[in-house]
């Protein structure tokens, strides 16, 4: 069965860095473009970023580009998201997913897999 776990999530001080990974199993994960969402609470599910197969292309949304990076670690089948610079706007549940090839996707749509997500509380 495919599976998708975060780790990394926590309380954290504004200005403050947390390190999120996921790690899949069950599927060849080199074959999928992954992805990170997030959702507070009350509000939308919301893109973070994407990254290819290889690695080699990015993809971020406005609201955390220059302060979040995507990247991953096919050997490890562990993609990571390096959140620095956090403010309390970035407070939600932090959710990885893996689309099958194709192009990078923005939306929760073009996903196939998810994990269960680990939330990430940035204190004022």
């Amino acid at each position: 069965q495919v599976q998708l776990v975060e780790s990394g999530g926590g309380l954290v001080q504004a200005g403050g860095s947390l390190r999120l990974s996921c790690a899949a199993s069950g599927l060849t994960f080199s074959y999928y473009n992954m992805g990170w969402f997030r959702q507070a609470t009350g509000k939308e599910r919301e893109f973070v970023a994407a990254i290819s197969l290889s690695g080699d292309n990015t993809y971020y949304a406005d609201s955390v580009k220059g302060r979040f990076t995507i990247s991953r670690d096919n050997a490890k089948n562990t993609v990571y998201l390096q959140t620095n610079s956090l403010k309390p706007e970035d407070t939600a549940v932090y959710s990885c997913a893996a689309a099958f090839w194709g192009a990078l996707h923005r939306t929760p749509a073009g996903y196939q897999h998810w994990g269960q997500g680990t939330q990430v509380t940035v204190s004022s």
